[in-house]
């Protein structure tokens, strides 16, 4: 691959880390979020014993589950790139960079 193809190669995966390090931030703060409000009825499910709140808690626990798997999937692909962008930056050589 010549030397501004690998560098361009670089900078988009560059890019595409910074992308998902940000969603995957974003993510993480709503998923804290959903925790606390989780926690919140869980407890008002067992204080008021009535089904409604039962419901409110089994639907938002779903939610969270499906929040969860979707942090650690952008959590993987985080370190995906991380490792393609080592890869890139180990083979790629600055010096027989024209630009």
């Amino acid at each position: 691959m010549s030397s501004r193809l690998h560098k361009r190669r670089l900078e988009d995966v560059q890019r595409q880390l910074s992308q998902a390090r940000e969603s995957l931030n974003v993510l993480s703060e709503q998923v804290a979020v959903w925790n606390d409000a989780l926690e919140d009825a869980r407890i008002r499910a067992l204080v008021s014993e009535t089904p409604l709140q039962a419901h409110e808690y089994d639907d938002l626990s779903r939610h969270v589950t499906v929040a969860n798997a979707e942090m650690n999937r952008r959590a993987e692909e985080v370190r995906e790139l991380i490792e393609a962008r080592d890869e890139l930056l180990r083979d790629w050589s600055p010096d027989d960079d024209n630009g």
